[in-house]
């Protein structure tokens, strides 16, 4: 089973329109469905089936106070010049995420479980992938339009484990597990 843990980030319009945009700008990128927006804590990859409960009794110890994310600038990973991932920031939240995911890092160790993305820990909410080099000059245009831009902010009031099913048509997320903020 393919597991990530992540923040489901609601809907606003400021999103949808900068979507539009990058419609709009001609780039070759597949954006995430609105509905799926959400701030990975930690991407776990392929867990085999007989340890997806100590995946969730990881998840389930997890306790925390709700907090608020607020969502500001846009940028690309690795750079502008050379998109792969185009995202916008998080200017207030950062280290709450940081505490959520160093205790669930440690949780799943202690149970033998390697997540993939163990690098530095870098919170941002993913808007799409580039998947070829046309248009990258308006995408460009875009992103930079958008560079300091305020996009809104929520309250963290849950965690999910999530099970990423990959389909033809983009992944397919079903929450397994949710765990509540106090």
């Amino acid at each position: 089973m393919r597991l990530f843990i992540a923040i489901k980030v609601p809907q606003f319009q400021k999103l949808n329109d900068v979507y539009n945009e990058i419609k709009l700008s001609g780039a070759d990128v597949k954006l995430v469905e609105t509905d799926n927006i959400h701030i990975t804590l930690i991407f776990i990859g392929e867990v085999p089936d007989n340890k997806v409960d100590l995946v969730k009794e990881a998840v389930s110890l997890l306790q925390f106070n709700k907090f608020k994310i607020a969502m500001k600038g846009m940028g690309a990973f690795p750079s502008i010049t050379k998109p792969r991932v185009v995202w916008v920031g998080i200017s207030e939240g950062f280290p709450q995420l940081r505490v959520i995911r160093s205790f669930l890092l440690k949780e799943l160790r202690s149970r033998g479980i390697r997540p993939e993305d163990e690098k530095e820990f870098v919170p941002h909410i993913t808007l799409g992938r580039v998947k070829g080099p046309s248009n990258l000059f308006n995408l460009a245009n875009v992103i930079n339009q958008h560079y300091n831009d305020y996009f809104g902010d929520f309250i963290v009031d849950k965690v999910i484990l999530y099970k990423s099913t990959l389909t033809l048509k983009g992944p397919i997320y079903d929450e397994i597990l949710g765990v509540a903020g106090k």
